[in-house]
This record gives C-alpha cells, structure tokens and sequence, in this order.
C-alpha cells in the first residue's frame, strides 16, 4: 500500500525550509503595486580573505544596521511600527568601550514573531567584549560601524562600503561581523562584505536571510533559521546569543573558502508555522493591502524629506 506524504515517517513539514524572502518581497510590492520587480545584488563568485593571524590575537569590528537610538524620531521601541524617520543615510561609527542603544525600527524587521526587545538579537558588541575578555578573540576594535540600509547598490557598493573600509583601515581591524536584520539590511552588509574581504579584511555575516545573502555571494555566512531581527541569537536568551557568535567565529577562523554557508542547529521553535506569515500576500485582504500601500508612500514621503535634509 503507498505511504501517502502526510504519512511520511519523521518527515517536516514542506514549508519548513528558509523563507524565500527575494520572491515574498517581490510579491508584496507588486500586491500593493509596485510592479516592477526589484533586482538583488547577484554574483556567482566570492572574493576571500583568509584570516591573517589566529582568532586570539585578531582585532573584530561589528557592523551594524542598527540605528542609535533619537527620541526626537518618534516610537522606536519594541513592538514599534515601520519608521522611516528613524533611517540613517551615511555610514556612522560608536565607541566600542561604551554602551549603546540601537534600535530597528526603521527596517522590515519580523514584526510578528519578534517585537525587538533585546538588543543583543541585533548587536552582538556586548557579547563580543566578553569572548575578549575571555581570550577567544584579541581584541575588539575601538570603533563599531553603521551601514545604511540602502536599496541602491551603487551608494552601497561605491560610497558606503569604500568609507566602512577606510574606518577599518584606520582602526586596524583584522575581521568584521555584519549583522544584517531586514531583507535590503542582508544585501547591504553582503555587499559590504564583499569589498572589505576584496581589500584584505576577513568577514562573516551573521543573518537570517538566506537567499539574499547567497545569491549576493559572501565569503562567509552564518544562517541562524530565525525571524528576522534576531541575526545574532534568541531574544532575553544569552546561551543562544553566546553559542551564535560562537559560531560565527569558528566559521571566520575554519571557512575552507568563499561562500562557505554554516547553519546554525537552533531553531526559533518546534512549529515552523511561524514561516508562512512574513509578507505573506495570500493572507492579506485588499484592504490590508491598500492600508499597507497608504502606510508605505507616507514613510517614503517621511524618509525622503530626512534625506533630502542630510545630503
């Protein structure tokens, strides 16, 4: 008698797979009509830079596309709609030595399954001084890095990744980890990636978006399964958030070469249900569409006027 699939022995379920997120976003758009579809950053080779000294005596920077915190932006915190206002357009630094607040809620961050509570899901500096303090690592540079989060790959490519370089330069860092959190977030710091390993500096990024990142082509990626806005752990859990960077260094000191992908065995939960909803258009109505579209060309109208104001 055939086994039907629903039958299949210990199988998962068939959604359980990393969200498309190219094809989703692509889709949401043109629901709320914009037709023409966006095209991702796509190369089908890596540049790659082999760590130059052990891990123990390696200076890490962190970049970011975490904003600071300003009160003066209106609601960014957890559980924060979309925005805009809160964007940054130029590539920014923070002092490694001092704490900082930086939120997401100017990025299509998974805003149903994670409310970004814990900045540690996010920023991983305060878990990166402890492995220095511990020996893992050498040190941490003295400066961590913003990279804004910019659907133009030419601002991304030949204005933001050149000024992250020079930062990195001047600091004299040996390796960077990018931690991305929207879609657009994981091309950029891809992109990033990319030319600071073209240049001489090891890089890992930490995410959860799969299939930007590699169709970006990385030399090395960590991919936790994970909502987006949770690239470097589960929130208020510091085992997960340890164990994630963790994994991140073992991949930046051991990657045989580029495009080098390691998956992280955590999963955000049992039921991967959770999967189905990002942007998911077949569960939205035409009026939720319509609002979404109304709320869209309002934040873009914002975003745009901050813009205009900081060129």
């Amino acid at each position: 008698m055939a086994v039907t699939r629903n039958e299949q022995p210990g199988f998962a379920a068939d959604d359980d797979v990393p969200i498309p997120y190219m094809a989703r976003t692509r889709d949401y758009y043109a629901a709320i009509g914009y037709t023409e579809p966006y095209r991702w950053a796509h190369h089908v080779g890596a540049p790659f830079q082999p760590l130059r000294k052990p891990l123990a005596q390696a200076r890490l920077a962190i970049v970011t596309t975490a904003a600071p915190f300003d009160p003066a932006k209106g609601d960014q915190g957890p559980g924060a709609p979309y925005n805009g206002g809160a964007k940054f357009y130029q590539v920014y630094d923070g002092d490694s030595a001092l704490p900082h607040d930086l939120r997401i809620s100017h990025i299509a961050y998974d805003r149903i399954h994670t409310t970004a509570e814990d900045g540690n899901c996010w920023f991983p500096l305060p878990q990166l001084l402890r492995f220095a303090a511990d020996g893992r690592i050498g040190e941490v540079a003295p400066r961590f890095f913003g990279a804004p989060t910019n659907r133009s790959h030419r601002v991304t490519i030949e204005t933001d990744a050149p000024a992250i370089l020079a930062r990195c330069r001047a600091d004299r860092v040996d390796a960077v980890v990018l931690v991305p959190n929207c879609p657009v977030c994981h091309q950029t710091v891809s992109l990033v990636a990319r030319h600071l390993e073209a240049n001489g500096i090891s890089t890992v990024v930490m995410g959860c978006a799969k299939d930007i990142v590699e169709h970006a082509a990385v030399p090395r990626f960590l991919f936790s399964d994970f909502p987006l806005g949770n690239s470097a752990g589960k929130p208020r859990d510091p085992t997960s958030q340890a164990f994630t960077l963790e994994l991140a260094l073992r991949l930046l000191d051991s990657a045989p070469g580029p495009q080098t992908t390691v998956q992280s065995p955590l999963r955000w939960r049992d039921d991967a249900s959770w999967k189905r909803d990002y942007n998911n258009v077949a569960a939205m109505s035409p009026e939720e569409l319509a609002r979404r579209r109304r709320d869209f060309d309002a934040q873009k109208q914002r975003a745009r006027a901050i813009r205009d104001g900081a060129a």
